[in-house]
């Protein structure tokens, strides 16, 4: 079997995407857990039902994890990386830590895409210099909603409320 070359188009060669206790960055009954959950949308406001989403973190001590195999779940090790598949409604949920950092970092990869799209996920009441420059009308989109359970951010692809996208040197 040949794997897909690079492209964010598709059709993938799915092997690892996604993979089981991907959406998991520590397990469901860590003391520590939320949820991390939303939607992603195109400009339509219709469901993106197959879109795939990774996040890194710190931990809540604001440590990134430096050990590698964050592929590895042990049942109990925090990995600061995660992988989720939008289902049929095109909601993705996450279980993690609220990060001792003012963000997490979110690619998207979706139908349509030439490239994945890079964003940030900022915690309520989060204070950064990046997050200060984005003009006040579009910070909202950057910036999760706190909920009982953890924390709600929903990804628009474009249009009305489209999300922040960010351009990083070497990435077009």
């Amino acid at each position: 079997m040949t794997a897909t070359p690079g492209q964010t188009i598709g059709p993938f060669f799915g092997y690892s995407l996604p993979y089981e206790g991907g959406p998991d960055l520590v397990p469901h009954n860590h003391p520590d857990a939320i949820r991390l959950h939303g939607s992603v949308r195109d400009g339509a406001g219709a469901p993106v039902p197959d879109a795939l989403l990774e996040i890194w973190q710190a931990d809540g001590a604001g440590n990134v994890p430096a050990v590698g195999g964050s592929l590895h779940r042990d049942g109990y090790t925090f990995t600061g990386w995660g992988r989720a598949a939008t289902d049929n409604t095109g909601h993705y949920t996450f279980t993690t830590v609220e990060p001792g950092a003012p963000f997490i970092a979110l690619t998207v990869f979706a139908r349509g895409l030439m490239n994945r799209l890079f964003t940030r996920i900022y915690l309520p009441d989060a204070t950064d210099p990046f997050l200060e420059t984005v003009p006040a009308g579009r910070r909202e989109t950057l910036v999760a909603h706190r909920e009982p359970e953890g924390l709600r951010f929903d990804v628009v692809l474009q249009g009305e409320g489209e999300t922040v996208f960010l351009t990083y040197p070497g990435h077009s």
